[in-house]
């Protein structure tokens, strides 16, 4: 398991701009982008242990941020 932040800009390095623009002119995308940073924020203080979760709880975030990267991968194959 990695202890690296998985930030959008690694998980889309070829769509940077369309996130951007999205972001900009979508406020449904622009709460995605929030929800994933905030989720993944969780996730990676959960994986260095600066938060104290049990497994479960670490898993189900990683699962909430899988689902937020897939919508927002939707967002961007649609857009």
């Amino acid at each position: 398991m990695s202890n690296t932040p998985h930030t959008l800009g690694e998980e889309f390095p070829q769509q940077i701009e369309k996130l951007h623009a999205l972001k900009a002119s979508d406020p449904r995308f622009a709460q995605l982008l929030d929800d994933y940073d905030a989720i993944n924020d969780k996730v990676h203080r959960a994986e260095t242990r600066v938060d104290s979760v049990d497994e479960l709880a670490e898993v189900e975030l990683r699962k909430q941020r899988g689902v937020i990267k897939d919508a927002i991968a939707k967002a961007l194959a649609e857009a």
